[in-house]
Order: C-alpha cells, then structure tokens, then sequence
C-alpha cells in the first residue's frame, strides 16, 4: 500500500525512518500473506494465546468490541475461515503513526495509507487540511473536498478492490447496491473500523454511521446517488 507522510512542524530531521519502520514492523506482525507473522502462526494453531502479543491482543480485543458495537457486521473471519484483521489493522496502524509523531512533540502532519487518513493540527498553508473524496465511477473525479483538522477519516469500497468486504449475516451474498462509504471520525481508527463494519450493511450503512457518535458519513449508492449524515457537511468546502 502506498503511504504518505507530511509533517508541517519538523524542525531538522524529520522521524521518517521511524514512523516507517513502525508501519512495517506492524506489516511483518499482522500480514495474513507472509507465512511467519504472529497473524499467520497463530491462523495454522502454531501459537497458542498464552503466547500473544501484547498488540495481536490489543487488535483482536479491538475487532470484537467492532462486531458488537455493529450488531455483527463487523468480522475477521473471511467466508473461506481465514483469519484476516485487516479490516481494524490498517487504521489502527496509522493511529500508531500519529501517536509516534505526538510523542515526539508534532503537531501539524498527515499520516495517509492507501487513501485512509489520520490529520494533524494544520496543514502547509495554515489552514484546515483539504481532503479529496474520489468518485468511484472515475477516479479522476473528485465529488467533493473536505477541510480538516484533528480527525481520522477512511473509505471503504468496491472501486479499487472490488468485492472484498462481505455481509457475515448472508453468506455469499455479494455487495451492490452501495459502492462507497465514506466516515470521518476522530481519529482514523474509529473512522475505519466503522466504515468497513458499515460498508457491509450495504444502504443501512449510513444510517448506523449517522446514529454513532462522533462519526459522519457519505455513502455514494450504485445508482450513483450520495447519501450523508446530518454533519457531514460541516466538513465540506466545495
């Protein structure tokens, strides 16, 4: 995945190596594809619970508080039993990010991994940083530009990946009347794991994310119709 790290407010070398190194350490951890991570041992029964670490602990405590708070549409379990956290593993991973960058005295940066954010303070021009939503139908296209600051915000859809996300309530049943969800939340944990959890209930996704607190949303359905939550447009500039 591609990530992008600016930090307004470096003064002399900025933790570039740091923050990287945080972000693969996490990858060599939590990697469902690489056949020696903790994930992955502990998939095959090679690792027994006892013998977790403290941060595999921490993200599953993580994806089960998400399938309760989402009535069980929130799952690490992939269709074929495999087990995959990704879905709270790469927003979690940010917020990592950002929490290294504060403790070292921060304040106005963007952490950015494939598209899903954690913003900062201000950005380069002083003002609230401006976030691009792409259109789904054209990725040339963006539908509409955000302004800000001190929050997490993520995607979840079918456009770049395709039918990854699934309802674990109706097996097999593929999602296609929504292809976008949008949530901006306070920091891009809550942001991210709420929107795949949300992303899953097709159109009621943004009737859950609009009834949790802290969260708006946009949704674009595949009748390429937007549907927000009464705060979302607070956030938009144009």
């Amino acid at each position: 995945m591609p990530v992008t790290l600016d930090i307004v407010d470096a003064a002399g070398e900025a933790p570039f190596e740091a923050v990287f190194g945080l972000l693969e350490a996490i990858d060599r951890r939590f990697s469902p594809f690489k056949a020696e991570s903790e994930l992955c041992r502990l998939d095959r029964g090679d690792l027994a619970e006892p013998a977790l670490s403290g941060e595999m602990r921490e993200v599953l405590a993580l994806a089960e508080d998400t399938g309760r708070r989402s009535n069980g549409y929130f799952r690490i379990r992939r269709p074929d039993g495999g087990l995959d956290p990704s879905g709270v593993v790469k927003g979690w991973a940010i917020k990592r990010a950002a929490d290294l960058l504060r403790a070292r005295g921060h304040r106005h940066f963007c952490v950015e991994v494939a598209g899903d954010m954690e913003v900062s303070g201000l950005g380069p021009d002083r003002q609230p940083w401006r976030v691009g939503l792409r259109n789904p139908f054209d990725a040339g296209q963006i539908v509409k530009v955000l302004a800000l600051s001190d929050r997490g915000i993520a995607t979840s859809g079918t456009a770049t990946q395709g039918q990854h996300i699934y309802d674990p309530h109706r097996p097999g049943h593929a999602i296609t009347r929504i292809v976008s969800l949008t949530v901006i939340g306070p920091d891009v944990l809550e942001a991210d794991r709420f929107a795949t959890a949300a992303f899953a209930m097709e159109e009621d996704g943004i009737d859950f994310i609009e009834e949790t607190p802290g969260l708006e949303g946009y949704a674009i359905g595949a009748d390429r119709v937007a549907t927000l939550t009464s705060g979302f447009r607070a956030y938009v500039t144009q």
